[in-house]
Formats: structure tokens, sequence, C-alpha cells
């Protein structure tokens, strides 16, 4: 049996639907139930591409009128606030509702981190040297690497939280913090209503969480 040839991206003739390998199958070729199931497939996609759209154009009104409000706030002090307004909440009166933005960074380690290793390395030999290797397994475990080749920045960054005065220690911390690096920065919106218990309980926008 020769093998189709795929069919460019071009108007499909009356009577053929293309398949998954660019292929032209004629209609009565096709199961029912699965003329079905594209049709189905389809039709749910496109609402959902619709909606997509709609929910881009209200995340958009919403950060705006956040915003908005709260240059008007500053206008009250005859003030401006520029750049990005981030971690910041605005309440209903009642206090039942919050908005909150935050901004979350993009961050990633440049050589220094490998400065910052090695002067570990060097406390670890002098502190490891008559006791057990668990504090050596702790701070190798935040240097690991993941799947992708990638260090867990937080695992990293929650060794300068770590109260060691040791002079070498703090200069690593030093380093440890003079090698992270802001790339990006996403803002979030987030919505709270308060529950009958007084918590703040996030309002879900995600669709699998409805």
């Amino acid at each position: 049996m020769t093998e189709q040839t795929p069919i460019a991206n071009t108007a499909i003739p009356d009577g053929y639907r293309l398949n998954d390998k660019g292929h032209l199958i004629p209609l009565d070729k096709i199961k029912e139930i699965d003329k079905l199931r594209d049709e189905t497939v389809i039709n749910l996609v496109g609402q959902a591409l619709s909606l997509q759209i709609q929910m881009r154009a209200v995340k958009e009104q919403f950060f705006a009128e956040f915003h908005n409000f709260v240059e008007l706030s500053a206008q009250e002090y005859d003030t401006h606030i520029g750049g990005k307004k981030g971690n910041v909440s605005l309440m209903s009166f009642d206090g039942k509702y919050k908005v909150q933005i935050a901004i979350q960074d993009n961050l990633v380690f440049d050589e220094r981190l490998q400065v910052a290793k090695s002067l570990i390395d060097e406390c670890l030999r002098e502190w490891t040297a008559d006791s057990n290797d668990n504090i050596k397994a702790i701070i190798d475990n935040a240097f690991a690497v993941d799947k992708e080749g990638k260090i867990n920045i937080r695992r990293v960054l929650s060794l300068r939280s770590l109260n060691i005065t040791d002079d070498k220690w703090q200069k690593a911390m030093t380093a440890i913090s003079d090698a992270t690096q802001v790339i990006s920065s996403k803002e979030y919106m987030r919505f709270y209503e308060r529950d009958e218990y007084g918590k703040y309980q996030q309002i879900s926008l995600d669709f699998a969480n409805l």
C-alpha cells in the first residue's frame, strides 16, 4: 500500500477531512463516532479560545482599574507613584473582600554562585572535620540540580536565614546575594473573600479549581 503524501495547508475539498497525519480522508470512510468526537473537540476548544480572549480583556481592565485607584489615592498626598505598583492590597469598607497585586520576580544566579559554593565548601571542611556529615548533606541538597539541570533558587536563598556568624560563611552569603539576578517580573492579581471564621479565602479563577 502506497503511503499518502501529506496535504499542504490549503482549503480542504468537500467530502473530506484532514487527519492527524495531514492526509485527506473521505467522509464516508470515517466512523460516525470519530466525526462526532471531532465536532465535540472543535466546539469545546472554540469556546475555550473565545473565553480566553474575554479573560485577557477583563484582566487588562482589572489591572487598569486597580492601578488607576492607587494613583488616585496618591493624589491626596500630591504625589505620583511610578513604576510597577506591586505588593499592594485594597480592602472593601467592611473588610469582607480584598484585592491584591503581587509581583513575582524570575530569578537566576550568575557565576558568583560558584564562588559562594566554594566558600561554603571551605567552611564545611573545617566544621565537619570531627563531626558527622549531616550538615554537609543539607548544604549539598540546597545546591542540587533538578532533571533540567537547574538549581532550586529558593533552597539556596534559604541558606541566608541560617544564624551562622563565621566570616567565611558571611562572605558566601554575600556572594549568593550578589549572584542573584532578576531577569523578569510578573504581576499577579488575586481576589479574596473572608469566611465566617475571619480567614481570607482566595477566589479561584483557575478553571481546574472551580
